[in-house]
């Protein structure tokens, strides 16, 4: 198969050809300064600052900024195949899901917190929606949370 590949001659094609007189003809019309990036213009600091920024009442806090996060988790947490349940009670649903410094925690409805190590805060984000509100204290954050 390999030997059938003809070798290219010397000689241009007809398309090269006029493709190489073409070129020839064109290179001298290219306006001055075609091709060459513009000058920098000059850089003069600006004459007023807009505030284009979020009004107070609208920001919410970033990352760094809170101590942590929760979410409510109403069905059972099923995790490697098996149903978590509270070490203390043994409740399995209606679980408080924190985020807190890497870390996750599960909290029963009784008050019970457990660290749960076979989760991670990619999956906590994953899962969690939007905040809907940012509360001072975490006893703030129960009462909002209904616990």
């Amino acid at each position: 198969m390999f030997h059938r590949i003809r070798r290219r001659t010397k000689q241009p094609s007809e398309a090269q050809r006029q493709f190489a007189e073409l070129h020839a003809r064109l290179q001298n019309q290219v306006p001055p300064g075609f091709g060459v990036p513009p000058a920098e213009a000059e850089r003069s600091a600006p004459t007023t600052v807009v505030d284009d920024f979020l009004p107070p009442e609208l920001r919410v806090p970033s990352h760094d900024q809170l101590d942590g996060k929760m979410m409510p988790w109403k069905q059972p947490l099923v995790l490697d195949g098996e149903m978590v349940a509270c070490a203390a009670c043994g409740a399995y649903r209606d679980w408080l899901i924190l985020s807190t410094g890497g870390q996750i925690w599960l909290r029963c409805r009784a008050g019970h917190q457990q660290q749960e190590t076979r989760l991670d805060t990619a999956w906590y984000n994953r899962n969690s929606g939007p905040a809907d509100a940012t509360h001072a204290t975490f006893e703030d954050c129960l009462r909002h949370l209904g616990h």
